[in-house]
C-alpha cells in the first residue's frame, strides 16, 4: 500500500500535476460587469509570485495580470493575502467573445513546473444561473451577516468556506460560527451567519453543484466608536421601516442584531435623502399654486369691482329761438339712482358741473361784471291734462 502511494506521488510530480490551490470551478456572470476570484494556496508559497492567466488550456495560456506587476490594468488586478493564504483576482468588463473561457489561477515555482487551478467563466446576456446581490460584505464581531444566494435554475444545495467545511442542512456551524439557511423565498437561498469574530473573515461560497459564486465577509473589531456608529444606523433603518411602505420584493428579514453592509448602508441614506427631496419639492409647487389662485382671484374681484357702472343721468341740450340762452334738459332715472343709493359714498351726494359762457360778439372776453356768473334754475311743473 505505501509503495503504490508513493508510486502515485512521483508520478504526479512529474507530471506535473498539483492540487495545492482550490478555487471555484465555475461562475456565472452577466456581460458588461466584473468578478472577483479568490485563490487559496499553501503555505510555502507565501512569498511566491501569483498571476492569472487567461486560455483554454495550460500550455497556451497567456499571462493577464501578476503580483510582481508595478501596477494593475483596467481590465485586471490582483491583491495577495498572505496572512489568509488567499490572492484574489478581479476581471471587469466581461465580454460574451473574448472572456467566456477558461482561466487559471498559478503561482510561479522557479526550477518546477508553476502550480495551477483552472475556472471557468460562463458569460451570460441574461440573468446569471447563481449570482449575489454584493460580492464583498462588511460586518462586525458579534454580529451577524445574511447572504442572498439567487438562483436561476438549479438549487443551492449548500454553502462552504473557501478550503474548509461546508453546511448542506438548515442548521450549521462553520469556524465556531453558527450558520442557518432559509429557502422559504422562491430562488433564493438565504444564508444567515451569527456569532460572528474576526476569524470569521474570509471567503465562501454557495454552490447548486454545477456553478459557484463566491462571497467574502470581513469582519472588524467592535470598538466604542464602531458601537455609536452602529446604534445610528439601527435608528435610521428602523425610522425608514416605520415611515415608508416598500415595495413588494422577495427579501428574507435579517435578525435584531444583523449589522448591514457599508454599501448596503449608503444605500439606505440616499433613498432617504431621495425621498425627503421629492417630499420637498411637492410642497413647494403646490404652495406656488396656492400663491397662484389667490393672486388671480384677487385681481378678478379687483376688476369687478372697478368696472365703471352705466350713468343714471341723461342730458340734452337746445338752443331754442335765442342764440344767446343755452337750454338744457336733465333726465333722471330713479331705477339707477335707487340702486347707487345703496352702495353710494358720503361725497357721492355732491354734483359739481361747469358751465361754459359761448358769445357769439365777445367769444374769450370775460364778463364786465366780474368772474362769477350768476344762473337761476326754475322747476317747471308739468300740467295735467
Amino acid at each position: 500500500m505505501t509503495s503504490t502511494i508513493s508510486s502515485y506521488l512521483i508520478l504526479t510530480g512529474l507530471l506535473g500535476f498539483h492540487c495545492e490551490i482550490i478555487t471555484v470551478s465555475k461562475v456565472s456572470v452577466k456581460a458588461g460587469g466584473s468578478i472577483s476570484i479568490p485563490c487559496l494556496y499553501e503555505p510555502p508559497y507565501r512569498n511566491h509570485v501569483k498571476y492569472l492567466c487567461r486560455g483554454r488550456y495550460w500550455w497556451f495560456c497567456s499571462y493577464a495580470v501578476k503580483t510582481n506587476q508595478s501596477e494593475d490594468t483596467r481590465k485586471y488586478s490582483i491583491s495577495d493575502d498572505t496572512n489568509q493564504r488567499i490572492f484574489t483576482v478581479t476581471i471587469n468588463d466581461l465580454e460574451d467573445n473574448t472572456d467566456d473561457t477558461r482561466h487559471w489561477c498559478a503561482v510561479e515555482i522557479k526550477s518546477k513546473k508553476d502550480v495551477r487551478k483552472d475556472f471557468q467563466l460562463s458569460i451570460t446576456e441574461d440573468m446569471p444561473s447563481l449570482y449575489v446581490d454584493q460580492q464583498k460584505i462588511t460586518a462586525f464581531e458579534g454580529g451577524s451577516v445574511t447572504v442572498l444566494c439567487r438562483y436561476k435554475y438549479l438549487k443551492v444545495t449548500k454553502w462552504c468556506r473557501l478550503g474548509s467545511t461546508c453546511v448542506t442542512e438548515q442548521t450549521g456551524s462553520i469556524g465556531g460560527t453558527t450558520v442557518t439557511t432559509n429557502e422559504t423565498v422562491p430562488n433564493v437561498y438565504s444564508v444567515t451567519m451569527s456569532g460572528l469574530t474576526t476569524a470569521s473573515s474570509g471567503w465562501y461560497w454557495c454552490t447548486n453543484g454545477d456553478f459557484q459564486i463566491p462571497v467574502h465577509i470581513m469582519v472588524h473589531e467592535l470598538t466604542s466608536t464602531t458601537t455609536e456608529k452602529i446604534t445610528m444606523n439601527t435608528k435610521t433603518a428602523r425610522t425608514l421601516r416605520t415611515s415608508t411602505q416598500p415595495s413588494f420584493k422577495p427579501k428574507t428579514t435579517l435578525p435584531k442584531n444583523s449589522i448591514k453592509s457599508q454599501e448596503g448602508g449608503e444605500s439606505l441614506q440616499d433613498e432617504l435623502k431621495s425621498s425627503t427631496t421629492v417630499m420637498i419639492v411637492i410642497a413647494l409647487l403646490l404652495l406656488l399654486l396656492l400663491v397662484a389662485a389667490a393672486c388671480f382671484g384677487w385681481w378678478m374681484i379687483r376688476r369687478k369691482t372697478n368696472q365703471p357702472g352705466a350713468s343714471d343721468t341723461t342730458m340734452g341740450s337746445d338752443n331754442g329761438s335765442d342764440p344767446d340762452l343755452l337750454y338744457a334738459t336733465i333726465h333722471h332715472n330713479k331705477g339707477q339712482a335707487a340702486h347707487k343709493k345703496q352702495n353710494r359714498r358720503p361725497d357721492d351726494s355732491v354734483t359739481y358741473s361747469t358751465i361754459v359762457l359761448k358769445d357769439c360778439v365777445q367769444q374769450g372776453i370775460e364778463p364786465t361784471d366780474g368772474s362769477v356768473i350768476y344762473s337761476t334754475v326754475k322747476t317747471r311743473k308739468k300740467q295735467h291734462v
